[in-house]
């Protein structure tokens, strides 16, 4: 069943980055925003596999309006929105992002990441996931980024729709994949 246009964009994204090896198995989670509605994927199901009539829409309080089980991540998602005009949320467990992320080791932030105030992509504090510690630390995290690398965890990208911030989460991890490589070979006799 066809909810809406924001279910058929969320659906398209979710395999897109599924099939780039953003979410892996039934890891991460994204979400779009359309006035005071939320229409976030739900928990338990790969981003690879995910059908429209799983989608699950609630408003800006976390009630509810259609599906069955939101993401464990939904306060992360609600949060964001609260405090960052942004229309699209990018959960994702990439494997050189994380292995940065779990390492304690920063992903330098090149030009594509806007200006650059700060020499690297902000890393917040671990918290355990699904919980409203991690979701305030998202939150104030991403007051003045775009995207944060959550400590032994992952990836939470941002963007005036969930297009751009899938994007993002691309360009992080590859950024990521670039950087591991340029680092073990820096190591390397020839």
């Amino acid at each position: 069943m066809k909810q809406s246009p924001l279910t058929t964009e969320i659906c398209e994204i979710a395999h897109y980055l599924y099939s780039k090896g953003l979410a892996p198995g039934k890891s991460g989670n994204i979400s779009a925003k359309f006035h005071d509605i939320v229409a976030i994927t739900p928990s338990g199901v790969s981003l690879g596999h995910v059908s429209e009539d799983e989608i699950v829409m609630v408003n800006m309080d976390g009630k509810i309006l259609t599906g069955k089980n939101p993401s464990s991540e939904l306060m992360l998602h609600l949060e964001v929105y609260k405090n960052k005009d942004v229309n699209g949320i990018v959960h994702t467990h990439s494997s050189y992002a994380t292995g940065f992320a779990m390492s304690g080791k920063k992903i330098e932030r090149l030009e594509g990441f806007g200006e650059r105030n700060n020499p690297f992509l902000k890393m917040v504090d671990y918290a355990q996931p699904g919980t409203v510690k991690l979701a305030q630390l998202v939150g104030e995290g991403l007051k003045k980024e775009d995207v944060v690398i959550l400590e032994n965890h992952g990836v939470v990208a941002t963007g005036e729709n969930l297009s751009e911030a899938a994007l993002l989460a691309e360009f992080v991890e590859e950024t990521a994949k670039t950087q591991f490589v340029a680092r073990v070979l820096s190591n390397m006799e020839f």
